[in-house]
């Protein structure tokens, strides 16, 4: 579909034509909903190689390549991943029980808390020693967290509507969850524009979603700016939920015109119905001081360019300000291994569109900016003004900022970090912090209130953010607080396999060290290096055959799965 030749009434037939089936979708019972999303799962299967190649090659290198780990991981893996969460979760229901079993509910400190992560025993064997707890919003009692989970299929259903999805067009998966949270959560049909950056993945979809479509429920639309205007504009269309950024948002929302601003002062919005989103910022990842050994310097570098990297950095929680003690030993140690990390890196290019003139803004605002690698890897290492381009604006591409912060004792540090982060940094959809076991341990209170006082979304603990989008149980959002007339970072959250009401964030834990050397930090699992690290060296073969399993588990398929993992 061309943009320029707006075709209104193709548009308007297809709105037509969905909004017609809302009512059948409604009404069809949890069997049939479970069972459209067991006859999914092989469809993911069958085409995973297709998705993931197509993106592999949208990004200019081959199938094959080391890189193309990510592209299975953030593409038919994620959708896998979150499918099975959603069928985890509507079992339980269709077999008489909660969604929730009472013992991963509780209230700690006056508030309540949710363990959402590991929820299966495939969960607990394949990413061993990862969590992730939900935390309420203030004043949620355990009694009503666990009343209001999975609402749509506990009598609260919603009325029959039409979702527009405004796709994204960096991370494969993010339409396709997008759509299925609107299904399944909210009991919405849909209709989903591709995003012109990965428009080369609707047949795809189509594919996936085949019955979907073929009942009605979905229909997939190309196109730019003038087509997603206008179905925002339908008033055949009930909700909307984009991914992009805040200024993506404020244009639908307020115009592009002269009277925008005062549209928005006045708060007279030109689109008044439910909105949804998810809009990115710049991320931080907090590294507090400790007793760190040149092996944990090393794995962490690993961790810290991974949070960077992956994507070419073209993801909405990239890492792009390193907040690290100014007097810290590990300080230097860390920020050179980070830079051999980087050289060692295959070449690739930042491919989303103005990534090019991004990074020359970068180099222009700091001359002594180095490039590392391939020339496009930039790492800015000591960041002095907070008014600075990368402290103020997401870059989206391959930039990293260091900010050294005082501090005469962890605690100091992480207070001046956690101050810096929440009244600085703009955005609150991701951040990750780094913490040595033996530092949280013996600063325990400390590292507790960072925890508790950073205003994200999800907040990675040894664990980069990012990780909370693929996991499907995970809530997927903006931390609350955000208007329509200062949208930041976004509202709501999508994801959610619990259907989770009253959302704060969630918090991640993932070791801070790899087996068998948690055995030395006192930080024991047996999960090894991560397949989505880019400096895995089976990352590859080891997320083909766990996106294999996700989809289809089986005994059978441990063994090869297990053997690539731990030769990564």
């Amino acid at each position: 579909m061309n943009s320029s030749a707006l075709d209104t009434s193709l548009l308007d037939r297809t709105v037509a034509d969905v909004r017609a089936h809302a009512a059948s979708w409604c009404a069809t019972p949890l069997p049939e909903r479970i069972a459209l999303l067991e006859r999914l799962l092989p469809r993911v299967a069958a085409s995973a190689a297709e998705i993931a190649g197509a993106g592999a090659r949208a990004k200019g290198y081959g199938s094959g390549s080391p890189w193309a780990a990510e592209d299975w991981i953030g593409g038919p893996w994620a959708l896998a991943q979150n499918a099975a969460a959603l069928l985890h979760v509507l079992r339980r229901i269709a077999a008489g029980g909660d969604p929730l079993d009472g013992r991963t509910v509780r209230e700690e400190n006056g508030r309540t808390r949710v363990d959402v992560f590991p929820a299966t025993g495939w969960d607990s064997l394949l990413l061993n020693g990862f969590t992730a707890q939900v935390w309420m919003r203030p004043g949620v009692t355990a009694e009503q967290a666990r009343a209001c989970a999975a609402g749509e299929y506990r009598g609260r259903q919603g009325d029959p509507g039409l979702a527009l999805v405004l796709g994204a067009g960096n991370v494969a998966a993010i339409t396709a969850l997008d759509i299925l949270h609107k299904l399944y959560a909210e009991g919405q049909v849909v209709i989903a524009k591709m995003n012109p950056v990965n428009a080369y993945l609707r047949p795809h979809f189509e594919h996936v979603f085949a019955e979907f479509v073929e009942r009605g429920w979905l229909r997939f639309v190309d196109g730019g700016a003038a087509e997603g205007g206008y179905l925002t504009r339908h008033e055949g269309v009930d909700a909307i939920h984009v991914t992009g950024s805040d200024r993506t948002h404020d244009a639908i929302v307020w115009g592009t015109d002269e009277d925008a601003e005062r549209r928005r002062r006045d708060d007279l919005p030109l689109i008044a119905k439910p909105f949804s989103s998810e809009l990115g910022g710049v991320s931080p990842c907090i590294v507090a001081p400790g007793p760190w050994s040149e092996a944990d310097i090393r794995f962490q570098a690993e961790h810290i360019v991974t949070s960077k990297m992956n994507n070419s950095g073209h993801n909405c929680v990239a890492s792009q300000i390193l907040v690290l003690p100014r007097d810290w030993d590990g300080t230097e140690r860390l920020l050179d291994e980070i830079r051999k990390v980087l050289r060692r890196l295959p070449p690739r290019a930042d491919y989303y569109p103005g990534a090019a003139d991004r990074l020359a803004s970068v180099r222009a605002a700091h001359p002594t900016t180095e490039a590392h690698g391939d020339g496009c890897r930039l790492l800015v290492p000591d960041i002095t003004d907070h008014d600075d381009l990368l402290v103020l604006d997401e870059v989206f591409g391959s930039a990293l900022g260091v900010v050294r912060l005082s501090g005469a004792s962890p605690a100091e540090f992480l207070r001046q970090a956690v101050d810096f982060a929440n009244n600085t940094l703009p955005g609150t959809l991701g951040a990750t912090l780094i913490v040595h076991p033996r530092t949280e341990k013996a600063h325990r209170e400390a590292v507790r209130t960072a925890i508790a006082e950073l205003r994200y979304g999800t907040l990675g603990v040894n664990c980069w953010s990012g990780v909370g989008f693929l996991l499907g149980f995970t809530p997927w959002g903006a931390f609350p607080g955000h208007t329509r007339q200062d949208i930041g970072s976004g509202i709501g959250f999508v994801h959610n396999a619990f259907m989770l009401e009253d959302v704060e964030k969630t918090v991640l834990r993932a070791p801070f060290t790899p087996a068998p050397r948690g055995l030395v930090t006192g930080d024991m699992s047996l999960s090894p290096r991560p397949p989505y690290f880019v400096t895995n060296r089976t990352a590859l073969t080891t997320v083909q055959r766990l996106t294999r399993f996700t989809a289809a588990p089986s005994l059978t398929k441990l063994p090869a799965l297990l053997a690539s993992a731990l030769r990564g």
